[in-house]
């Protein structure tokens, strides 16, 4: 009886030559998988970052932060209704985030009571849950625009603006033209033809 009990405790190894076999298949089977794992890893073909065009990627690395984006000044300023649908439209159109609607006189007539001024210094530098607009595909004339259309569409009466210095220009072209135009001597008379 205590014959058979010792037999129930032996492993699946019953003689040295198993164990040989099975410590030699220990070592050896996790070798030939990590070589395994280590081709599959190095034979993609894939190229390392950077090895496309390395050139591009030093640049993407090194660029600075703030990038300067030089722009025509001269362009024509955009109308307020298309400053309104490229920039405005997301939350004035909807009423998202508590922005009034375009048209909604009720909504925007406290609004209006502030002043031309201080819907454009809100626009551009931002105000509740509307981030600043000023810096964007606009320019700060540009964004002035689209409030006075909103605000007009709204109950408002403020006209659009025009770019500062371009009034500046046009008083000061009148103003130059008119001294010059004093200052230039009359045409002398033309000589009477004799009659001879």
């Amino acid at each position: 009886m205590s014959d058979t009990h010792e037999e129930a405790h032996t492993g699946p190894i019953k003689n040295p030559k198993q164990l040989l076999v099975t410590v030699f298949l220990s070592f050896v089977l996790p070798v030939f998988a990590i070589i395994g794992l280590v081709v599959f890893v190095t034979s993609g073909n894939k190229p390392a970052e950077g090895v496309a065009n390395p050139e591009m990627a030093i640049a993407q690395r090194i660029q600075k932060v703030g990038m300067v984006e030089v722009r025509d000044a001269n362009r024509p300023l955009r109308p307020g209704e298309e400053v309104f649908k490229g920039q405005c439209a997301a939350c004035h159109a909807t009423g998202a985030a508590g922005a009034p609607k375009l048209g909604d006189a009720a909504a925007w007539a406290p609004r209006i009571q502030t002043g031309f001024e201080a819907l454009v210094h809100s626009a551009l530098k931002g105000k509740g849950a509307m981030a600043p607009q000023g810096g964007g595909d606009f320019d700060d004339t540009e964004i002035a625009r689209g409030v006075a259309y909103m605000v007009n569409a709204s109950g408002g009466k403020f006209e659009e603006p025009n770019r500062p210095n371009a009034a500046a220009e046009g008083a000061e072209g009148a103003a130059s033209a008119a001294p010059a135009a004093a200052a230039a001597p009359a045409a002398p008379a033309a000589p009477a033809a004799s009659g001879g």
